[in-house]
């Protein structure tokens, strides 16, 4: 079975399963970029369902619609926000035309829905149409960006849960570990004592720091054009449109939206990606200095530090028998590139936009998704395959601190800076440790003396 539709470029025919038509159909036989369709963002297709019910009902309100009509539409907007006809979604991500394909693939779905909700058949756009109807006093250029940052607001609710769940995991082990003596180290090079608790209490601190920053600029996206319409002008828009269609969001969602005071600068603007796109990078960059951390106090596990044990998850090697590598910080280090190159992709696209809109917003899109997406995936991972189960080498941890040279520095109070870079240097080029010098050979400190200055919580919390 198949129907026939009709646009301004002629006709095409359209499976009668279909609740898109024959512009997503275009749309989709146009753009074969990434294949990867906007069904994959489920929130993407919920948001337009509230923004389309907002859209509708404000127009019923004002008499610009008809109440039949509009409450048609509001039902089809409503399986769309309950989670149905997500399939129906097939324009790709990145396309030309500002995003219009998706535009009008929402709008056409939720045209044949209502159409059938009234006894119509699909295509019988003479009763509710895809634009007449559905897209009335709208545009793409105010209603992809209003669906584009609910959908990143909702996205950005479940990132933050698995930062937020990360977080918590690094303060666990630092708690399980408050006790563990090991070796600070700077330029990797031995520094100073410290524990590992510490360690991962440092790291719960700065993903603390980035569930802050992400919080503050997701509020960034809580200003939307909607209303706009083309360019910024409200053309085609009732008169009072533009604030009761956002009220309604705001009553739909549970999200206090607010207008742009400046719809025609808002309508070109995309700033408030490249500040979340940049807040995504920052948050990357910090988690590959963690993965990396981890892979080198990992590494080993009989010629590295093997200050701690990773939970094996396969075998590494198919032709070095028993090695183990550590995969889970590897794959979120893969993440972090991508996210940060991303980043690069969202920094061109906004400076691209020329006069009175970016059309480069579906790039955009594709890039942000993507980057929270993959990035909530590996954050996940990284606790429950990962820090979850680390392990500490309590006893080579220690063993390390108490034979290194770098621990002169606790007694340089007491001897002063050259004579404890001098015994330092006796140190390396003897190979003996400093006990050995300072208490035996030297006499320059008791055992008791020795043992009062070199105690855990001394070394960990030092009194002089």
């Amino acid at each position: 079975m198949a129907r026939i539709e009709r646009d301004s470029l002629g006709e095409k025919e359209l499976p009668d399963i279909a609740y898109y038509g024959v512009q997503t159909l275009r749309g989709k036989e146009n753009f074969h970029i990434t294949g990867i369709p906007m069904a994959a963002e489920p929130f993407f297709v919920k948001a337009f369902g509230y923004v389309k019910k907002a859209a509708a009902q404000a127009n019923r309100d004002l008499g610009v619609l008809d109440a039949g009509i509009a409450n048609a539409i509001i039902g089809a907007c409503d399986r769309l926000i309950a989670g149905e006809m997500c399939d129906q979604f097939v324009t790709d991500f990145i396309q030309g035309g500002a995003g219009t394909s998706t535009n009008m693939n929402a709008n056409e779905v939720i045209a044949n829905m209502a159409l059938e909700s009234l006894g119509h058949a699909k295509g019988e756009y003479q009763y509710v149409h895809p634009n007449d109807h559905v897209n009335y006093g709208q545009s793409t250029n105010d209603t992809y960006p209003t669906a584009f940052r609910l959908a990143l607001i909702l996205r950005l609710e479940s990132y933050l849960l698995a930062l937020q769940g990360l977080q918590a995991a690094f303060f666990a082990k630092g708690k399980a570990f408050e006790r563990v003596l090991k070796m600070g180290r700077t330029h990797l090079q031995d520094a100073v004592p410290m524990t590992l608790g510490q360690e991962f209490n440092g790291w719960a601190t700065t993903i603390g720091e980035e569930v802050v920053r992400l919080a503050e600029v997701r509020q960034l996206l809580h200003e939307i054009n909607l209303g706009a319409t083309a360019i910024g002008t409200s053309v085609t828009a009732a008169p009072g449109y533009p604030e009761l269609a956002t009220r309604y969001l705001s009553e739909l969602t549970g999200i206090e939206f607010e207008l742009a005071g400046d719809l025609v600068e808002a309508t070109s603007d995309t700033g408030a990606y490249v500040q979340l796109s940049g807040v995504l990078k920052r948050t990357s960059a910090k988690l590959t200095k963690i993965c990396n951390d981890i892979r080198l106090l990992a590494s080993g596990p009989r010629c590295g530090l093997n200050e701690i044990n990773l939970p094996q998850m396969q075998p590494g090697s198919s032709i070095m028998p028993g090695k183990v590598n550590p995969v889970i910080p590897e794959v979120v280090n893969q993440t972090n590139f991508l996210v940060i190159g991303l980043d690069l992709t969202v920094t061109l696209a906004a400076s691209a936009g020329q006069l009175q809109l970016n059309v480069m917003e579906p790039v955009i899109t594709f890039a942000l998704f993507t980057s929270i997406f993959t990035m909530e995936n590996a954050v996940t991972s990284l606790r429950v395959n990962c820090i979850d189960g680390i392990t500490a080498n309590t006893e080579r941890a220690r063993d390390m601190v108490l034979n290194s040279l770098g621990i002169i520095t606790v007694l340089k109070p007491t001897l002063g800076y050259r004579l404890c870079a001098e015994i330092a240097r006796e140190g390396y080029d003897t190979g003996k440790s400093l006990h050995d010098i300072v208490v035996d050979e030297r006499q320059l400190l008791s055992q008791a003396q020795w043992d009062e200055i070199f105690s855990f919580d001394n070394l960990i919390n030092p009194k002089r």
